[in-house]
């Protein structure tokens, strides 16, 4: 069983990595009647014509190139699957003869039911190796176009995850140093503590690296963040308290993985380290429509930003190309103070991750 589940999963990756698009979606088959048609107008307008524009040539040149287009479509979209365990050459090959078979077999259906109009003075012969090249060359370009697109947007998906991993890279090495300084602070005064500390910084990036790859659950991001607190709570102590406002948003939602905890290190350290009483940090989410909304909020004072006018924000930085580059345009990050809280939210239009066939 399990070697049938590596096999459909090897075969759903073909699939969608192969170069022919799926013909059958209506954005696909109105770009296909409308390129059909001008074809058919450049036919009719090639050929020499009588007085006046031949109307009836036009609908019958077009009732036969759009029979042959769709049923084209048809047959290529149904097995689409099949011709993509194949190599992107024999698939093409017979992406092509599949297309000039139809044409051929609607050339001898047109002379059967007499619809090619009035005769035109050609032989049969000339008749079917004309319709066949006009197939041929047209296919031949039509499949050449699908390749190149497919393998720009394959360029595009690597350049993609390059970044992004470059930037998850950037990330940790920050997280761990700070999560390092918090640590050695327990030592002298709680070598207990900081053992314990220790143990949750190992199952914390334990957990990290054993999620390979740029969407985790909301489930995992958010206990992630938890284990990272609760090394941080040893060194704050009652200083710094916690309201969650999340109960709503369901387990397997996709987020950016390592994005709620850099968030909640800025939150701490900007609005509660620097903070004699210390304060509260909160969490709120929601998400309605496919949109994800995802806002940290700290205490923010002057004496507190005078304090901490030095530091980066390399995790900001960070996390908004993570989600432009993942999520695009509409994805977003804002920073915002108002009455004495620091808000920092972010935004992306997302999937269930069960309704999700893969990310970048």
């Amino acid at each position: 069983m399990p070697i049938s589940r590596s096999n459909d999963g090897r075969e759903a990756s073909a699939t969608q990595e192969f170069f022919l698009p799926e013909l059958c979606l209506p954005e696909a088959l109105l770009v296909l009647v409308v390129l059909a048609e001008l074809l058919v107008m450049v036919l009719v307008l090639a050929e020499p014509m009588p007085v006046g524009f031949g109307w009836m040539r036009l609908a019958l040149t077009s009732l036969y190139v759009q029979w042959i287009v769709l049923l084209s479509a048809a047959l290529l979209c149904g097995s689409r699957a099949w011709l993509a365990r194949l190599r992107p050459g024999l698939a093409g090959g017979l992406c092509c003869a599949l297309v000039v078979g139809l044409s051929l077999a609607g050339t001898g259906l047109t002379e059967y039911f007499s619809l090619a109009g009035p005769p035109s003075g050609e032989g049969r012969a000339w008749r079917y190796l004309r319709h066949g090249l006009i197939s041929l060359i047209m296919s031949v370009l039509m499949l050449r176009y699908f390749y190149l697109l497919s393998q720009w947007r394959r360029q595009q998906q690597v350049e993609s995850q390059a970044r992004i991993e470059a930037l998850q890279a950037r990330i940790r090495p920050h997280f761990l140093f700070n999560s390092l300084n918090s640590i050695a602070s327990l030592v002298a005064t709680d070598p207990q503590q900081a053992e314990q500390a220790v143990l949750d910084l190992s199952d914390l990036f334990r957990a990290s690296l054993a999620k390979p790859g740029n969407l985790v659950s909301w489930g995992d991001e958010l206990e992630l963040a938890q284990r990272y607190l609760s090394i941080e709570q040893y060194r704050l102590g009652n200083r710094l308290q916690l309201d969650w406002r999340v109960g709503t948003i369901p387990e397997d939602l996709p987020i950016p993985h390592l994005t709620l905890q850099p968030l909640l290190e800025n939150a701490l350290i900007y609005g509660i380290a620097p903070r004699i009483e210390g304060g509260v940090v909160r969490v709120e989410a929601d998400y309605e429509e496919g949109e994800f909304i995802l806002c940290i909020s700290n205490p923010c004072d002057d004496v507190a930003l005078r304090q901490v006018s030095s530091g980066t924000q390399l995790a900001l930085t960070n996390i908004g190309a993570r989600l432009t580059a993942l999520f695009g345009p509409r994805a977003s990050l804002s920073v915002d103070r108002r009455d004495g809280r620091h808000f920092t939210c972010l935004r992306y239009p997302c999937a269930r991750l069960t309704q999700e066939s893969s990310a970048i």
